[in-house]
């Protein structure tokens, strides 16, 4: 009885949302291989403007989303769990996934990057000693050290911990009957703080400033339900200002190359909030794509680029038609992560590596 009433109070809305942009990073990861920002990818087939336009108008939100999300998540989670209980929730679903995949998957990556810019011929284990051996610029395509994506998984659990001591002295029920008096627009500001905390811990564009910020806020703010309620009952006004946003956001990148900071901050954070009341009420249900994201979303997340990588490195090689190597490494990173997931389900030791209960 408890469980079902637990599946009926879930905001399932929450759980498809992260699902769905954890999903998202397959097309977003296969495009970098053609991206024009001026920055490598672990693999890289030239500027494609549309491919990297198409980045654009996905970038400023979906991975701010995840941290918000995660704040909200965190919330209701600590309504019923105590503190001890969530930390061994939190090393295990992060902490020690992140430790695995920076020993056995991250090297992989820098492996394939040696291989494609250098024509490294090394062994996979000399390639492992010299990725923990040499520190650069930490973006791993020369093959030295680098967190790789799991720059997220470090970044969540770090910023756990540190809004765990924060509660004893702002816990939610302190602030929440001021929160609830805050109008849209004031919740609308809340770009403001979150673009200021991005110059705050940033670590080549990755900022643990402002994924803290989005943290907080999700967990006072966007998890309250009466925020909520009003920012549904505005989502007129801001899904056409959202929509008229990204359509200048977008053409500005294409026409100009323009990508500023300060607005990019801006649409991200509209675009959250829309997406949030969207979510609440088009993904507010338990599907089968619920139950089975809510179990293979992280390792997803943290198996995938390793994967994605490697199988671009010989897609690029096999085949010169661009869209047969975008559907080849985008579907087929996707499968082969998919397989790879399941797999590892039937290796005890493994699992844990990879945060699978």
């Amino acid at each position: 009885m408890v469980v079902e009433l637990e599946r009926e109070t879930r905001k399932h809305y929450i759980d498809n949302l992260r699902n769905l942009a954890i999903l998202l990073l397959f097309p977003v990861h296969t495009f970098m291989i053609w991206n024009n920002f001026g920055s490598r990818f672990y693999i890289w087939q030239g500027e494609n403007k549309i491919l990297s336009t198409l980045i654009v108008l996905v970038n400023p939100w979906f991975m701010p989303i995840l941290f918000a999300l995660a704040g909200m998540s965190a919330r209701y989670a600590l309504e019923k769990r105590t503190n001890k209980e969530f930390v061994i929730q939190r090393v295990s679903k992060l902490l020690i996934p992140f430790i695995g995949g920076m020993i056995f998957l991250v090297p992989l990556q820098t492996l394939y990057a040696r291989r494609f810019y250098d024509h490294y011929e090394g062994s996979l284990l000399d390639n492992w000693k010299y990725f923990f051996t040499h520190l650069t610029d930490f973006s791993g395509y020369d093959g030295a050290f680098t967190p790789g994506h799991l720059w997220f998984i470090l970044f969540l659990f770090l910023i756990s911990m540190v809004t765990l001591l924060l509660l004893r002295f702002a816990p939610y029920e302190k602030l929440a009957v001021s929160v609830e008096k805050m109008p849209v627009f004031g919740v609308l500001l809340l770009f403001i703080p979150i673009w200021l905390m991005y110059y705050l811990g940033n670590f080549g564009g990755f900022s643990l400033g402002k994924n803290l910020a989005l943290y907080l806020i999700g967990y006072y703010v966007l998890s309250n339900d009466l925020i909520i309620e009003k920012l549904e009952g505005n989502i007129r006004w801001l899904a056409t200002l959202c929509v008229i946003g990204t359509i200048i956001s977008v053409s500005l990148y294409y026409c100009f190359s323009y990508y500023g900071d300060l607005w990019v901050n801006f649409i991200g954070w509209l675009s959250i909030l829309v997406l949030l009341i969207v979510g609440k009420r088009f993904l507010n249900k338990r599907t089968g794509f619920t139950e089975y994201f809510n179990h293979a979303s992280y390792p997803i997340y943290i198996l995938h680029q390793s994967i994605l990588v490697a199988l671009a490195y010989y897609v690029v090689q096999v085949s010169n038609v661009l869209l047969v190597q975008i559907f080849g490494i985008c579907i087929g990173s996707f499968l082969l992560t998919v397989l790879a997931y399941h797999l590892i389900k039937l290796i005890p030791i493994v699992r844990k590596m990879i945060g699978i209960k």
